[in-house]
């Protein structure tokens, strides 16, 4: 997880690409110290190696700590391990606590939130820009744009016509709960929104990380190749969606859509999949139903 590739203590920067201000995001105890694994394996080299020169050549062999060593090593790697555990858990548990407050945020306000995520280059913001232009006049979109680094996606989204705030995470993989709830103070969207949130592109991290929405949005383009689903089962596992993105580049691929439709069945068999070009159009009225469906969801929830 983020605490064994170190993540976690990537600086976060939010840009208000209405107003321009740029705000730091502080780590907020993300647990640093505990990568503090004592390290030190006891390696006694006694230099004075008792070079007695007596004449008969008495000396004595330099003292093998191999095994106290090696145990006294394994026990500090185990509590090493056991610390890594604990923080990884405290993390989670801390980043769910920060996601049900988001989640209760959107619920009292009737607005649909969608984490959208994907390997890099699958296609989100390319839908995320076709979505805002083709559906505005039936959703009030707000984005919250998660990249590590660059506002080039938000300066795309909002060319597009929907607010955004650019969180940049800096070595950060994911975007987390906390991020999500300062960005949302700074987009402020109304009741009755429709907020989607494009995260970094990662199918690892953002799978453990809820951030308070209704549903992961998984974009699976076919430049990815059919066994992306088997190699990253927790991402599609976790998805409320999936959609199979860039078709319109199926005559120029050796890519099967039937097996790649069937492992994400392997590892989520319910799960909604639509086939859709961004460029080309094809598929976009059946996300618009879905979102629409999911839109409808959200608001009689809010009063479940």
């Amino acid at each position: 997880m983020c605490a064994n590739c170190g993540c976690q203590g990537g600086k976060a920067v939010m840009l208000d690409l209405q107003t321009g201000e740029t705000t730091p995001i502080s780590a907020d105890e993300r647990e640093s110290g505990a990568r503090h694994s004592h390290a030190h394996d006891h390696d006694h080299a006694h230099d004075d190696a008792h070079a007695h020169n007596h004449g008969d050549r008495h000396r004595h062999r330099p003292h093998d700590h191999s095994a106290a060593g090696h145990s006294h090593s394994h026990r500090a790697e185990l509590g090493a391990a056991v610390d890594l555990v604990e923080v990884e858990a405290r993390i989670l548990a801390k980043n769910d606590a920060m996601a049900e407050k988001n989640r209760a945020w959107f619920a009292g306000r009737e607005i649909l939130a969608l984490n959208l995520v994907s390997s890099p280059g699958a296609g989100k913001t390319t839908l995320l820009e076709r979505t805002i232009r083709d559906f505005s006049d039936d959703f009030p979109f707000y984005v919250i744009e998660g990249d590590q680094a660059t506002a080039n996606d938000g300066e795309r989204i909002r060319a597009a016509g929907a607010p955004v705030v650019q969180v940049n995470t800096g070595t950060g993989c994911h975007l987390d709960a906390g991020m999500v709830t300062r960005a949302l103070a700074a987009l402020k969207p109304g009741p009755g929104a429709v907020v989607l949130i494009e995260n970094v592109g990662n199918l690892v991290c953002p799978a453990l990380f809820d951030l308070g929405e209704r549903a992961k949005v998984v974009i699976f383009s076919v430049t990815d190749g059919e066994d992306k689903p088997l190699k990253y089962p927790h991402m599609f596992r976790a998805a409320g969606i999936v959609i199979l993105s860039k078709i319109d580049l199926l005559p120029h691929l050796d890519f099967s859509v039937a097996q790649a439709i069937g492992n994400v069945k392997k590892v989520n068999p319910d799960v909604t999949i639509l086939q859709v070009s961004a460029r080309g159009g094809e598929g976009m009225a059946a996300w618009h139903d879905w979102l629409d469906s999911q839109f409808a969801a959200a608001r009689r929830s809010a009063f479940a």
